[in-house]
């Protein structure tokens, strides 16, 4: 067991597998940190993920297209992503309770349309998953090969993500405009900043990411649908903002983490690894329980953030 755990191949799989694995928390943990950056903080975006695999894998089996499957992931976050924007903005609700109460009417709705759809039945309906693409040249480097560089474009797009993120919040004016909206929003109402409306593009935007991760999830990774098909990964994605402080670079470091924790327990399941099942299930979590006991204490993020804004008050 140890020298199969040791060899190249496991590692090398291991590795692969994590990268996959941490691929749906960045792009959720991306988006978060924008919202959160604006001074908006969008817990249901479990709800959405759940939502968005809902919705990607039914218009993907219905249609037999994968990108229309995953344009749906991301509609589908987009309109959840607004009506948070709506209620935390435009009439001041809770962020917390908001959220919560998105994350729950997701659920609900997602496993009723399963059921509504598919019936339930003990062989699930499947699709085929994006096919890896192998990168020419690098693509053939011993280990890095098979690991970063033979994976699927949702892969690669969410790891492109991370410096375009951090480029946007360094150089241009709106992501300056974003960070002020979240640490300051009253300045930023003075200096001519549309707080509302950066608000609203900004829990949108996670919104999209959220739908996008969700879809990733049967398209990239499974190929079937279940209510349970999240498995916590949204609340993971919401630790992983505060883990990397709200930066893209810690970000995907985290994620990382969190990917290498999930790949873990499939892979020595794989191997049937003398543990139950049970306490390999619970790995991910107990990573994420390590994660915010040892490394989020004292963590602050933006001033503003979980305060609503009125202008007219003083």
């Amino acid at each position: 067991m140890i020298r199969q755990i040791l060899s190249v191949a496991f590692l090398t799989g291991f590795l692969a597998a994590t990268l996959r694995m941490a691929t749906p928390i960045l792009i959720a943990s991306l988006g978060e940190m924008v919202a959160e950056r604006s001074g908006v903080m969008n817990l249901g975006i479990e709800g959405i993920l759940i939502l968005g695999a809902f919705a990607s894998f039914a218009v993907a089996y219905r249609t037999g297209s994968l990108w229309l499957g995953l344009a749906a992931g991301s509609l589908a976050g987009a309109f959840l992503g607004l009506t948070m924007a709506v209620l935390s903005v435009r009439y001041g609700a809770n962020q917390i309770v908001a959220g919560l109460g998105i994350w729950v009417f997701c659920q609900g709705l997602a496993s009723f349309m399963n059921r509504r759809l598919f019936g339930v039945t003990a062989t699930r309906p499947t699709v085929t998953s994006l096919e890896a693409v192998r990168l020419p040249l690098v693509g053939a480097l011993p280990v890095l090969g098979d690991t970063v560089f033979n994976q699927n474009v949702i892969v690669y797009l969410s790891l492109l993500a991370v410096p375009i993120l951090a480029l946007f919040f360094r150089a241009t004016s709106w992501g300056l405009q974003l960070d002020a909206v979240g640490e300051n929003p009253r300045a930023a109402d003075a200096a001519g900043v549309n707080v509302s409306l950066v608000r609203y593009l900004a829990v949108t935007a996670g919104g999209v990411m959220a739908g996008l991760a969700g879809a990733y999830l049967p398209i990239g990774l499974y190929g079937l649908y279940t209510d349970d098909l999240t498995t916590g990964l949204g609340w993971m994605a919401i630790a992983v903002v505060v883990f990397g402080r709200w930066r893209p670079g810690w970000i995907l470091g985290g994620a990382l983490v969190f990917g290498a924790a999930e790949a873990l327990q499939f892979r020595l399941q794989a191997l049937q690894f003398p543990l139950p099942y049970q306490f390999l299930l619970m790995v991910p979590f107990v990573v994420t329980l390590l994660v915010v006991i040892l490394f989020v204490r004292g963590e602050q993020g933006p001033a503003a953030l979980t305060h609503p804004y009125r202008r007219s008050e003083s």
